[in-house]
């Protein structure tokens, strides 16, 4: 199973260490080449570099929020078809219409689970994935 996603890029940018930490052990397990990023502009810097193959964004984080690092994300002609998956403590209804305002493809509520998390790598970066369409 976990060589399925055996050379996927994440960028995983959230300001917990706790959340980068676990991302990162369960995203390698499963095969992924995963960068950390600790806040917006620190991940913007990391997706340029690395180009990933999904995002991972936390919404609450100082100087640059989630939806601002999304924005910007959505905004660069390089990576506006990289998916960006929202990571939030608090799933409400006005979240999830930032975060489709500002083009996020996937809401995904903290802490989340090494199945939940691995889904939504699989879902966004497997082409043949089972119609499962969060979006336009």
């Amino acid at each position: 199973m976990g060589e399925g996603l055996a050379g996927i890029r994440v960028v995983l940018i959230d300001d917990s260490n706790t959340i980068r930490r676990s991302g990162e052990i369960f995203l390698s397990q499963a095969g992924c080449k995963v960068v950390l990023a600790e806040d917006g502009f620190d991940g913007l810097s990391k997706v340029v570099d690395n180009k990933p193959d999904i995002i991972f964004v936390d919404v609450m984080m100082p100087r640059l929020d989630g939806y601002q690092t999304c924005a910007l994300i959505k905004n660069h002609l390089e990576f506006k078809n990289t998916p960006v998956v929202m990571l939030t403590s608090k799933d409400s209804l006005f979240d999830r219409a930032r975060g489709k305002l500002v083009g996020a493809d996937q809401y995904l509520t903290k802490p989340f689970s090494k199945k939940s998390l691995i889904e939504a790598v699989t879902m966004h970066t497997t082409k043949h994935s089972g119609g499962m369409e969060y979006g336009n």
